[in-house]
């Protein structure tokens, strides 16, 4: 029996994400939970859990109209919301490996007040 083809979620690497974002290209959504984002997210992230997009949430102010590079902690979620926002037509690509590869890379993760976070 052959399964119907499924189209692949595109993604991107992080440092792909990285180079977006300070372009201008694209904006970074982080749709992990409250305490996972306030613990430590990437700096200039906008914020949207997961839970309130599938609920039917709509996008942040700062998201809409651009292209969004959605964000989890191991590339999961953010699978999902990409699948859910692309689906909304909405131009969306998942961050690869999540803020565990966020963090592998070296890369800044900050709390909300801007101090050091760490990635829960």
């Amino acid at each position: 029996m052959t399964l119907p083809h499924r189209p692949r979620t595109p993604e991107i690497t992080v440092a792909e994400a990285v180079e977006r974002a300070r372009s201008g290209d694209a904006v970074l959504l982080d749709v992990r939970e409250t305490p996972e984002f306030t613990a430590g997210h990437a700096p200039d992230a906008v914020f949207l859990p997961l839970s309130a997009l599938a609920a039917g949430a709509d996008l942040p102010a700062e998201a809409r109209g651009r292209r969004v590079l959605a964000l989890c902690r191991s590339g999961n979620r953010s699978r999902q919301a990409t699948e859910i926002l692309n689906g909304r037509g909405i131009d969306t690509v998942n961050v690869a490996g999540g803020m565990h590869a966020w963090e592998q890379a070296g890369l800044p993760v900050r709390t909300a007040g801007g101090g050091p976070g760490q990635v829960v």
